[in-house]
């Protein structure tokens, strides 16, 4: 998204041509800076392919649910190359590092971060 604003009016004197060209390359150099592509951040990134997790059978047995915040690390190419589980039953996040892992993300600039929450229900 390109964010323009309306300055205030400047007057030039037409006399004046060193003000006009500063004046010019202020203006280039903020069309610049509004005009040049933001790299996408973690959060901006599609997820192109999903694994569900798979409730462990004896965490369904014992009757634990929870929410696990897996946190992920994302190559440029979109592939996961990390996730750990945080704040959760050992056998809970255990499954949802695994699922996460075979994610797969779209394309970025660089190396990013993302949490992702999974939920275990009865």
């Amino acid at each position: 998204m390109i964010h323009t604003s309306q300055a205030d009016a400047i007057t030039v004197s037409s006399g004046n041509l060193r003000k006009k060209a500063a004046f010019g390359l202020l203006s280039v150099a903020f069309g610049l800076l509004f005009l040049n592509p933001i790299p996408a951040h973690a959060d901006d990134r599609a997820i192109v392919h999903r694994v569900p997790p798979v409730y462990p059978e004896v965490a369904k047995r014992m009757h634990i649910s929870g929410t696990v915040k897996v946190v992920t690390t994302i190559d440029a190419t979109g592939n996961v190359t990390n996730a750990e589980g945080q704040g959760a039953n050992k056998i809970l996040s255990s499954a949802a590092e695994e699922a996460v892992k075979h994610w797969k993300f779209a394309p970025g600039s660089g190396v990013d971060t993302m949490t992702i929450q999974i939920n275990f229900a009865e």
